[in-house]
């Protein structure tokens, strides 16, 4: 998944963004309102943590923009405002859950997946293609009874490919969502995780095929 965390506390920011990114996830961080614009007009987020009082604004207007302008992008708003009154303010202004500061990181995990999970994402279920069975929550892919660790990367990969068998994904697609604008990707990145992808889907039916000049699709042999 990749998300957005819009949070002007460097130290929260960093612990929060090292934790999700422990889980495979990519973090793109925002420390201000204008920020967070930029990179929503960038890029496509799975999730958005929002916080409320910022900089340059206000967390409220700016997720009541979000949702008037059609952006239904899930986000979680986290708060050092504790009253009921508060609470229901932002899930009536479109928030799809919250977590008051100061927040157990499990909780907050906890509270991203149940987010993602009512959205309809699927989020670590086992799927099956071609001779091959993915698990995400174990990180392994089993072929002709053999079973094979993924390394994040190539898990993640995995993930986009198989949500979506046959369907083009373009480098620049799945280099949004293997990495965040912090990160520095060489150019032959992602041929490098496809590569060892490749490598341990041997023996299956199914290949990750190249498209010339447009990207790569998973397909059967």
């Amino acid at each position: 998944m990749r998300f957005l965390l819009v949070e002007d506390n460097k130290d929260l920011a960093q612990s929060v963004g090292d934790r999700l990114r422990l889980d495979g996830h990519a973090v793109d961080w925002a420390e201000t309102l204008g920020d967070a614009s930029d990179c929503l007009g960038a890029a496509s987020y799975d999730l958005i943590l929002l916080d409320i009082s910022l900089p340059d604004g206000d967390g409220r207007r700016f997720l009541g923009d979000q949702r008037r302008i059609g952006r239904d992008t899930p986000v979680i708003v986290m708060t050092a405002r504790s009253e009921v009154s508060d609470r229901v303010s932002v899930l009536d202004l479109g928030a799809d859950d919250y977590v008051t500061k100061p927040f157990d990181f499990a909780e907050l995990e906890a509270r991203c997946r149940a987010v993602l999970r009512r959205k309809g994402v699927a989020l670590q279920t086992v799927q099956h293609f071609a001779g091959m069975t993915f698990n995400p929550l174990t990180a392994t892919l089993t072929v002709d009874g053999q079973m094979r660790e993924l390394r994040n990367r190539e898990l993640r990969l995995l993930e986009i490919l198989m949500a979506a068998p046959e369907r083009i994904f373009s480098k620049g697609q799945i280099c949004d969502r293997l990495f965040s604008y912090a990160e520095s990707v060489s150019d032959n990145a992602i041929e490098v995780y496809v590569g060892r992808l490749r490598k341990k889907m041997e023996g299956s039916g199914a290949r990750i095929e190249t498209v010339r000049g447009v990207g790569y699709r998973l397909t059967t042999e």
